[in-house]
């Protein structure tokens, strides 16, 4: 997208966690080469480009191209990122949290079943209904998030769960107490990875924790159908730690051309 000739990626920082180049690293080179050049010649001299993971093509190749080609390069972190490495079973999972996070996990599992009738379900299509409740649940849980879902992003919101869905990367988490919406996630998937791209939960359940422990009980479930990486995505929220996740930096990069 070129805008007052500053060209960046197609797509909003605040929707988007992650944000590249969709070619290959064999093609990476070439690829940037290309590009530079066609962007010189049309008159843009100027990119501004996030939020790019440390491991991105934008990061990894285009910098060393780029200044070849002339241009400057400043890279700059952000934000962070945080994802954790699944092993094979839950019980495996439990083992890698510190010994106070394991133990306070265990207790507020034990807390939530000795509560009532405690159900969680998982779907890899988001029915109207499904996401009715999540949307209900996304504007109680939190001010701002209330305030971010305005119509336009709900209906960005609505239409990403239908399309991710007919491409069978989406999954919604939905934990019920005593048969009443509590709590509820929604993640894409791709291959081996799964991604926390949204939550939501009932403040009168706030008690119970629900919220922390939908993202667990999601994280078991991506464990038990042999999924290898959980991404909590952009964000240092204190319990993407708590549930193991390691953190990683974010990067934004200006790239100028002939220093004006």
């Amino acid at each position: 997208m070129v805008k007052k000739n500053v060209a960046s990626f197609v797509g909003g920082i605040d929707v988007c966690d992650y944000l590249d180049f969709v070619v290959s690293s064999e093609n990476a080179e070439a690829f940037f080469q290309i590009l530079l050049d066609n962007l010189r010649k049309e008159g843009v001299r100027k990119l501004s480009l996030a939020p790019l993971r440390p491991d991105s093509t934008a990061i990894a190749t285009m910098p060393t191209v780029a200044r070849q080609l002339g241009w400057q390069v400043a890279c700059s972190q952000i934000d962070v990122t945080v994802e954790l490495d699944l092993p094979g079973t839950w019980e495996e999972y439990l083992q890698l949290l510190v010994s106070k996070q394991r133990h306070e996990l265990k207790r507020k599992l034990r807390r939530l079943e000795e509560e009532g009738e405690i159900t969680y379900r998982t779907a890899a299509e988001a029915s109207p209904q499904d996401i009715d409740i999540f949307l209900k649940l996304f504007r109680e849980s939190r001010e701002d998030k209330a305030e971010f879902m305005m119509p336009a992003r709900e209906s960005f919101f609505r239409a990403i769960a239908k399309t991710m869905a007919k491409r069978k990367t989406f999954r919604l988490g939905l934990l019920e107490v005593d048969s009443k919406p509590a709590a509820a996630t929604i993640a894409f998937e791709y291959k081996n990875n799964v991604y926390l791209y949204n939550s939501g939960y009932d403040p009168q359940y706030a008690w119970l924790s629900v919220g922390v422990l939908s993202k667990a009980l999601s994280i078991k479930d991506s464990i038990e159908r042999g999924k290898r990486r959980y991404d909590f995505l952009k964000g240092d929220e204190q319990y993407k730690y708590h549930l193991g996740g390691h953190e990683l930096p974010i990067y934004q990069c200006y790239l100028t051309y002939g220093g004006k």
